[in-house]
């Protein structure tokens, strides 16, 4: 049976850009580390939510054993792509560079919706210098690059997430795509199916993904295209399918038999990437 901790949570400025603030809300487990360290991206269409949204999936993570990092990003209108992946790099690092402090291990990722597709184009290109330009004083060498990822109902492939939604009227998903997107060039850029499908992945971590059944918010073979192309290009990377549930399911109801199976699994799989 895993080893259950009492977790703290504290709040932490990573960042300021432009006089504005970044915030992140860090769950630390009351034990000796080093744990696995994990960035946690929320979802929203890219234009919505906050650190907070994904906390029943954060809190129990991190009393399984991991310090969770959920991060605030900049999104629209403020700031459209690929703003908020600069800000997903810069946080890699920051809990690299306060590793020691913290008491994490390896340090991986974990995002939800659009929040899996933006940590997972950062963990593809950790190093690109469009994504890593902000500076970060106290890393001296800490790079973005994650040991790990879950993926929880992403949106892994954007340009097709935007054909569908234009397809079926879905109008608030089109005006959440045209605000985070410059365009649909940018959207066939910064996507991690199409990068892999083009050789263009810089790294390969193991990954975990969570797909509902019924989840109308993505194409029904977005997680097979993305597993399968994972696998092509080199990658390990677990699918773990749910018969009839919908997007955001854990956040949802945490408590259905669904959700629980989910955060097992989410733990599972972080624990195994402990050091």
């Amino acid at each position: 049976m895993a080893e259950s901790y009492e977790v703290r949570v504290e709040e932490v400025e990573f960042a300021r850009i432009g006089g504005t603030p970044l915030l992140a809300r860090l769950y630390r487990p009351e034990g000796t580390g080093p744990f696995p360290g994990v960035v946690e991206v929320h979802g929203g269409a890219w234009t919505l939510n906050d650190r907070t949204t994904n906390e029943p999936i954060d809190r129990p993570l991190s009393a399984s054993g991991a310090i969770v990092m959920a991060i605030d990003f900049r999104m629209p209108p403020a700031a459209q792509y690929p703003a908020s992946i600069e800000d997903i790099n810069l946080a890699t690092r920051w809990l690299k560079a306060h590793a020691r402090e913290l008491g994490v291990g390896r340090v991986g990722g974990l995002g939800t919706s659009s929040g899996g597709h933006q940590l997972m184009l950062s963990a593809l290109r950790p190093s690109d210098p469009r994504y890593a330009r902000l500076k970060l004083p106290e890393a001296g060498d800490a790079d973005a690059a994650l040991a790990f990822v879950v993926l929880c109902w992403p949106v892994t492939d954007p340009l097709a997430r935007y054909r569908m939604v234009q397809a079926n009227g879905n109008q608030r998903l089109v005006d959440a795509h045209r605000a985070y997107w410059p365009d649909e060039a940018a959207m066939a850029d910064g996507n991690p199916q199409l990068i892999l499908e083009r050789g263009e992945a810089r790294a390969l971590p193991p990954a975990l993904v969570l797909q509902g059944t019924q989840d109308d918010n993505l194409t029904p073979d977005m997680a097979d295209r993305f597993a399968a192309a994972y696998a092509r290009a080199g990658g390990r990377l677990r699918l773990e399918k749910f018969p009839g549930e919908p997007h955001t399911f854990i956040v949802k109801d945490p408590t259905s038999a669904a959700s629980r199976r989910g955060i097992a699994l989410i733990e599972e799989f972080v624990r195994e990437q402990a050091p």
